[in-house]
Protein backbone atom coordinates (compact mmCIF):
# COMPACT_ATOMS: atom_id res chain seq x y z
CA UNK A 1 0.00 0.00 0.00
CA UNK A 2 2.75 2.34 1.05
CA UNK A 3 4.69 1.49 -2.13
CA UNK A 4 1.68 2.38 -4.30
CA UNK A 5 1.29 5.77 -2.62
CA UNK A 6 4.96 6.55 -3.11
CA UNK A 7 4.71 5.45 -6.73
CA UNK A 8 1.71 7.73 -7.36
CA UNK A 9 3.43 10.64 -5.60
CA UNK A 10 6.56 10.09 -7.68
CA UNK A 11 4.57 10.10 -10.92
CA UNK A 12 2.81 13.33 -9.83
CA UNK A 13 6.08 15.10 -9.01
CA UNK A 14 7.64 13.89 -12.26
CA UNK A 15 4.62 15.18 -14.18
CA UNK A 16 4.84 18.61 -12.54
CA UNK A 17 8.52 19.01 -13.30
CA UNK A 18 8.00 17.63 -16.79
CA UNK A 19 5.29 20.20 -17.47
CA UNK A 20 7.48 23.03 -16.23
CA UNK A 21 10.40 21.82 -18.35
CA UNK A 22 8.25 21.53 -21.47
CA UNK A 23 6.61 24.95 -20.99
CA UNK A 24 9.65 26.97 -19.98
CA UNK A 25 12.50 25.26 -21.86
CA UNK A 26 11.54 22.69 -24.47
CA UNK A 27 8.63 24.49 -26.19
CA UNK A 28 10.37 27.92 -26.42
CA UNK A 29 13.39 26.13 -27.94
CA UNK A 30 11.42 24.12 -30.48
CA UNK A 31 9.17 26.97 -31.56
CA UNK A 32 12.19 28.90 -32.81
CA UNK A 33 13.34 25.98 -35.01
CA UNK A 34 12.52 26.26 -38.75
CA UNK A 35 10.30 23.18 -38.70
CA UNK A 36 8.04 24.62 -36.00
CA UNK A 37 8.34 28.37 -36.71
CA UNK A 38 5.13 28.48 -38.74
CA UNK A 39 3.21 27.45 -35.61
CA UNK A 40 4.64 30.24 -33.54
CA UNK A 41 1.97 32.31 -31.76
CA UNK A 42 2.32 36.07 -31.68
CA UNK A 43 1.11 37.73 -28.51
CA UNK A 44 -1.23 40.55 -29.41
CA UNK A 45 -0.84 43.79 -27.45
CA UNK A 46 -3.55 44.50 -24.93
CA UNK A 47 -5.07 47.97 -24.98
CA UNK A 48 -6.96 49.32 -22.01
CA UNK A 49 -9.45 52.04 -22.81
CA UNK A 50 -11.20 54.39 -20.45
CA UNK A 51 -13.61 55.74 -23.07
CA UNK A 52 -16.70 54.42 -21.31
CA UNK A 53 -15.65 55.84 -17.95
CA UNK A 54 -14.78 59.23 -19.47
CA UNK A 55 -18.13 59.35 -21.30
CA UNK A 56 -20.02 58.65 -18.08
CA UNK A 57 -18.09 61.37 -16.26
CA UNK A 58 -18.77 63.89 -19.04
CA UNK A 59 -22.48 63.06 -19.06
CA UNK A 60 -22.69 63.54 -15.28
CA UNK A 61 -20.83 66.85 -15.61
CA UNK A 62 -23.19 67.90 -18.41
CA UNK A 63 -26.26 67.18 -16.30
CA UNK A 64 -24.82 69.27 -13.47
CA UNK A 65 -23.99 72.13 -15.82
CA UNK A 66 -27.47 72.10 -17.36
CA UNK A 67 -29.05 72.23 -13.91
CA UNK A 68 -27.01 75.35 -13.12
CA UNK A 69 -27.62 77.08 -16.46
CA UNK A 70 -31.35 76.31 -16.28
CA UNK A 71 -31.66 78.76 -13.37
CA UNK A 72 -30.17 81.76 -15.18
CA UNK A 73 -32.00 81.61 -18.52
CA UNK A 74 -34.60 84.33 -19.12
CA UNK A 75 -37.38 84.30 -21.72
CA UNK A 76 -37.60 87.32 -24.04
CA UNK A 77 -40.65 88.25 -26.06
CA UNK A 78 -41.22 91.33 -28.23
CA UNK A 79 -44.35 92.35 -30.11
CA UNK A 80 -43.89 94.88 -32.87
CA UNK A 81 -46.50 97.49 -33.81
CA UNK A 82 -47.12 95.45 -36.95
CA UNK A 83 -48.16 92.50 -34.77
CA UNK A 84 -45.03 90.45 -35.54
CA UNK A 85 -43.72 88.61 -32.50
CA UNK A 86 -40.06 87.91 -31.79
CA UNK A 87 -39.11 85.32 -29.19
CA UNK A 88 -35.83 84.22 -27.70
CA UNK A 89 -33.74 84.12 -24.57
CA UNK A 90 -31.27 86.00 -22.44
CA UNK A 91 -29.35 85.21 -19.30
CA UNK A 92 -28.93 86.67 -15.82
CA UNK A 93 -25.49 88.25 -15.50
CA UNK A 94 -25.67 89.65 -11.94
CA UNK A 95 -27.71 88.76 -8.87
CA UNK A 96 -29.26 92.25 -8.75
CA UNK A 97 -31.08 91.68 -12.05
CA UNK A 98 -28.82 92.58 -14.97
CA UNK A 99 -29.76 90.50 -18.01
CA UNK A 100 -27.91 90.21 -21.32
CA UNK A 101 -29.80 89.45 -24.52
CA UNK A 102 -29.54 90.19 -28.25
CA UNK A 103 -30.30 93.69 -29.42
CA UNK A 104 -32.20 92.45 -32.48
CA UNK A 105 -34.66 90.67 -30.19
CA UNK A 106 -35.73 94.09 -28.88
CA UNK A 107 -36.79 96.27 -31.86
CA UNK A 108 -37.37 99.91 -31.02
CA UNK A 109 -41.01 100.79 -30.39
CA UNK A 110 -42.07 97.21 -29.54
CA UNK A 111 -43.74 95.90 -26.40
CA UNK A 112 -41.46 93.63 -24.39
CA UNK A 113 -41.91 90.88 -21.84
CA UNK A 114 -39.20 89.17 -19.78
CA UNK A 115 -39.87 85.85 -18.09
CA UNK A 116 -38.12 84.43 -15.02
CA UNK A 117 -39.32 81.00 -13.91
CA UNK A 118 -42.22 81.41 -16.33
CA UNK A 119 -43.44 84.69 -14.81
CA UNK A 120 -43.13 88.19 -16.25
CA UNK A 121 -40.91 90.64 -14.41
CA UNK A 122 -40.83 94.44 -14.56
CA UNK A 123 -37.76 95.81 -16.36
CA UNK A 124 -35.77 98.72 -17.75
CA UNK A 125 -33.68 98.69 -20.93
CA UNK A 126 -30.38 100.18 -19.81
CA UNK A 127 -28.32 100.23 -23.01
CA UNK A 128 -27.86 98.78 -26.47
CA UNK A 129 -24.86 97.94 -28.63
CA UNK A 130 -26.18 97.49 -32.20
CA UNK A 131 -22.69 96.88 -33.61
CA UNK A 132 -22.16 93.82 -31.41
CA UNK A 133 -25.90 92.96 -31.23
CA UNK A 134 -26.10 93.18 -27.43
CA UNK A 135 -28.66 94.68 -25.06
CA UNK A 136 -28.55 95.11 -21.28
CA UNK A 137 -31.75 94.88 -19.22
CA UNK A 138 -32.37 95.61 -15.54
CA UNK A 139 -35.05 93.41 -14.01
CA UNK A 140 -36.89 94.61 -10.94
CA UNK A 141 -35.84 91.52 -9.03
CA UNK A 142 -32.96 90.74 -6.67
CA UNK A 143 -31.12 87.74 -5.23
CA UNK A 144 -31.09 86.00 -8.59
CA UNK A 145 -28.83 83.02 -9.39
CA UNK A 146 -25.73 83.65 -11.51
CA UNK A 147 -22.91 81.69 -13.12
CA UNK A 148 -19.24 82.43 -13.64
CA UNK A 149 -17.97 83.67 -16.98
CA UNK A 150 -15.42 81.44 -18.70
CA UNK A 151 -11.87 82.65 -19.32
CA UNK A 152 -11.85 83.37 -23.06
CA UNK A 153 -8.07 82.88 -23.21
CA UNK A 154 -8.64 79.20 -22.34
CA UNK A 155 -11.19 78.48 -25.07
CA UNK A 156 -9.99 75.63 -27.31
CA UNK A 157 -10.86 74.25 -30.73
CA UNK A 158 -12.91 71.08 -30.39
CA UNK A 159 -14.03 71.99 -26.87
CA UNK A 160 -17.38 70.47 -25.99
CA UNK A 161 -20.07 73.14 -25.57
CA UNK A 162 -23.79 73.35 -24.87
CA UNK A 163 -26.63 75.79 -25.14
CA UNK A 164 -29.87 76.13 -23.25
CA UNK A 165 -32.69 78.41 -24.27
CA UNK A 166 -36.40 79.09 -23.94
CA UNK A 167 -39.06 78.07 -26.46
CA UNK A 168 -42.54 79.62 -26.45
CA UNK A 169 -45.22 77.14 -27.48
CA UNK A 170 -48.75 78.57 -27.26
CA UNK A 171 -49.20 79.33 -23.55
CA UNK A 172 -46.28 77.14 -22.49
CA UNK A 173 -42.70 78.17 -21.88
CA UNK A 174 -40.21 75.35 -22.31
CA UNK A 175 -36.45 75.06 -22.00
CA UNK A 176 -34.42 73.20 -24.60
CA UNK A 177 -30.77 72.26 -24.85
CA UNK A 178 -28.34 71.18 -27.55
CA UNK A 179 -24.66 70.28 -27.69
CA UNK A 180 -21.67 70.32 -30.00
CA UNK A 181 -18.08 71.50 -30.26
CA UNK A 182 -16.24 74.71 -31.08
CA UNK A 183 -15.27 74.72 -34.77
CA UNK A 184 -13.49 78.05 -34.75
CA UNK A 185 -13.26 81.29 -32.81
CA UNK A 186 -11.63 84.69 -32.55
CA UNK A 187 -12.29 87.85 -30.54
CA UNK A 188 -15.50 88.50 -32.54
CA UNK A 189 -17.28 85.15 -32.59
CA UNK A 190 -17.36 81.51 -31.50
CA UNK A 191 -18.45 79.20 -34.32
CA UNK A 192 -19.99 75.87 -33.31
CA UNK A 193 -21.16 72.82 -35.24
CA UNK A 194 -24.61 73.14 -33.65
CA UNK A 195 -27.70 73.66 -35.79
CA UNK A 196 -30.98 74.54 -34.09
CA UNK A 197 -34.18 76.54 -34.21
CA UNK A 198 -33.93 80.31 -34.57
CA UNK A 199 -36.17 80.46 -31.48
CA UNK A 200 -33.04 79.68 -29.44
CA UNK A 201 -31.54 83.06 -30.29
CA UNK A 202 -30.15 84.74 -27.17
CA UNK A 203 -29.52 81.48 -25.35
CA UNK A 204 -26.23 81.22 -23.46
CA UNK A 205 -23.39 79.04 -24.71
CA UNK A 206 -21.53 77.32 -21.90
CA UNK A 207 -18.79 74.78 -21.29
CA UNK A 208 -18.95 71.47 -19.45
CA UNK A 209 -18.11 73.27 -16.18
CA UNK A 210 -21.24 75.40 -16.53
CA UNK A 211 -19.29 78.60 -17.25
CA UNK A 212 -20.73 81.08 -19.76
CA UNK A 213 -18.81 81.24 -23.05
CA UNK A 214 -21.12 83.54 -24.99
CA UNK A 215 -24.61 84.38 -26.16
CA UNK A 216 -25.97 82.70 -29.26
CA UNK A 217 -27.13 84.02 -32.58
CA UNK A 218 -28.78 81.62 -35.04
CA UNK A 219 -28.79 82.29 -38.77
CA UNK A 220 -31.57 81.39 -41.19
CA UNK A 221 -29.95 78.01 -41.85
CA UNK A 222 -30.06 77.27 -38.12
CA UNK A 223 -26.31 77.49 -37.51
CA UNK A 224 -25.35 78.64 -34.01
CA UNK A 225 -22.65 81.32 -33.79
CA UNK A 226 -21.96 82.87 -30.41
CA UNK A 227 -20.92 86.37 -29.38
CA UNK A 228 -17.95 85.63 -27.08
CA UNK A 229 -17.80 86.23 -23.35
CA UNK A 230 -15.01 88.78 -23.78
CA UNK A 231 -17.35 91.14 -25.67
CA UNK A 232 -20.15 90.57 -23.16
CA UNK A 233 -17.94 91.41 -20.17
CA UNK A 234 -16.72 94.55 -21.90
CA UNK A 235 -20.31 95.56 -22.72
CA UNK A 236 -21.62 95.22 -19.17
CA UNK A 237 -18.34 96.48 -17.68
CA UNK A 238 -17.49 93.61 -15.35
Amino acid sequence: MKKNILKILGIFILGVFGGIFADQILWPYLIERPLFYQYRLEQSPVYVTETKEITVEENVALQGAIEKVDKIVVGVRAEKKSGEVLEGSGFIATSDGLVVTLNNLLPQGSEFSFFVDGKTVAYQILKRDPDNNLALIKLEKNNLPTLAFADFDRVKLGERVFLLGIIFQADNIKKMTNEGIIRGFDENFIETNIFDSIDLKGSPLFNISGEILGINTVNLAGKVISIPVSKIKQFINI
